[in-house]
């Protein structure tokens, strides 16, 4: 007869363990705007680049993801049912997968990265899950025929003023010769690559552990090979295998099975008992906490344009989610 062990989160109530989900996952994505500042921003004294840390991140998650998914299409392959490519690691079919795998996989993660080098952390606080809600309601109005209320709307518009706030001061600044306008610029499209990958996950009604083991498989089989060949051949200089080994092991966790893994699985559980609507207002938390770890942590000022940009933004995401649908989405399992 066989025992099976007890879930770890069996005794705890659904409230307990959504509160244990948003915790960890504001916590995480929080996190990431302070520590990838902090690691790819040359005059911190960082050894790794933009590409080496999205290497770390990619290499992280497919140590969890990649065997996993492999799992999943023996078991579906089994079952008689679903799709799979990739050389079986991907749950989903080639077309879906490369078409996520690019935006949610490869473009995301090496524009935000590289957006670090040029602009500090409190400006991607407010570039990056601040315009996210943005792009992902202009997209989903064009890919999906989503309607946008005149509450949304008013919303949108507030993002939109507190972007230029933000953004358009750096820009200003290029004139004289300044850089961080490329940071604000990366981060814009760092944030529409990943509203892209979400408005294509909701279209093709995908699960979230499969989409992110999907994004993942197609990261790993178009940027590992070609980081690994131009290194060897001397064309780019990367640093991965030459970096100290405590910072190449934070960067795997952290980056790899932290962000990626971790976060998409307590984001989905917050998903589940929170529903969308108040999972949205949770995650509005970000911007300001990053901001404020920015200051703190980072040593980084908070001018008053950016105190004003980050405080509309805040408020255009809560006028945003007043005006969501209260149904939920449903994923195919």
């Amino acid at each position: 007869m066989q025992v099976s062990s007890p879930h770890p989160l069996r005794h705890l109530s659904p409230r307990t363990v959504g509160l244990i989900a948003a915790v960890v996952t504001v916590l995480i994505w929080t996190a990431f705007i302070v520590i990838a500042r902090a690691s790819a921003d040359p005059a911190r004294g960082g050894t790794l680049s933009p590409f080496d840390i999205g290497f770390s991140r990619i290499v992280g998650a497919s140590l969890v993801l990649l065997p996993w998914g492999w799992w999943l299409v023996r078991r579906d392959r089994l079952a008689g049912t679903g799709q799979s490519s990739i050389f079986g690691l991907s749950p989903l079919s080639l077309r879906v997968t490369a078409t996520v795998g690019f935006f949610g996989g490869l473009l995301y993660a090496l524009l935000a990265y590289t957006g670090f080098v040029f602009a500090p952390a409190a400006h991607a606080s407010v570039l990056m899950p601040g315009s996210l809600p943005l792009w992902t309601a202009l997209l989903a109005a064009v890919i999906l025929r989503d309607h946008i209320t005149p509450m949304r709307a008013l919303g949108l518009g507030l993002i939109v003023l507190g972007d230029v706030m933000v953004g358009g001061a750096s820009l200003l600044r290029a004139f004289e010769g300044g850089d961080v306008w490329k940071g604000d610029l990366l981060f814009m499209t760092a944030a529409f690559c990943w509203a892209t990958y979400s408005v294509l996950a909701r279209k093709h009604r995908l699960d979230a552990v499969r989409a992110t083991i999907a994004i993942t498989a197609f990261a790993f089989v178009t940027y590992v090979p070609a980081y690994l060949v131009l290194n060897g051949l001397g064309v780019t200089a990367g640093r991965f295998f030459t970096a100290p080994l405590g910072e190449v092991l934070f960067q795997v966790g952290f980056q790899g099975w932290g962000s990626v893994v971790i976060s998409g699985i307590s984001f989905t559980k917050m998903v589940q008992h929170f529903g969308p609507v108040r999972t949205t207002m949770i995650t509005a938390l970000v911007p300001g906490l990053s901001a404020f770890g920015a200051v703190v942590f980072l040593g980084e000022p908070l001018n008053w344009n950016l105190a004003a940009g980050l405080a509309l933004v805040t408020l255009g995401i809560l006028f945003g989610v007043r005006a969501a649908a209260p149904g939920a989405i449903k994923f195919k399992s």
